[in-house]
């Protein structure tokens, strides 16, 4: 039992080595794991901004095209009608 105690002084330098280490490996690893995560982050938003942006335009040449073709049916019916100048 007393054995112990004298024997303390290397046991709390294992015990501490021990946290230490593990320390220094999560503050390590934490890095690249916020650095993965924000990098993605960015990737995210950036395809979600040229998907939006890209939709927007499909959906105006869309419309674009609906009023074009509204003017060449009105264009038929004036010839139809003769009332082309």
């Amino acid at each position: 039992m007393f054995a112990g105690i004298a024997d303390d002084s290397s046991g709390a330098k294992n015990g501490a080595g021990k946290t230490d280490m593990h320390a220094a490996s999560t503050s390590n690893t934490g890095i690249p794991k916020i650095a993965i995560i924000f990098v993605s982050m960015v990737a995210i938003g950036f395809l979600a901004f040229f998907s939006f942006s890209s939709s927007g335009k499909r959906r105006k040449e869309k419309q674009c095209a609906r009023l074009l073709k509204l003017f060449e049916e009105d264009d038929e019916l004036e010839a139809e009608l003769g009332r082309r100048d």
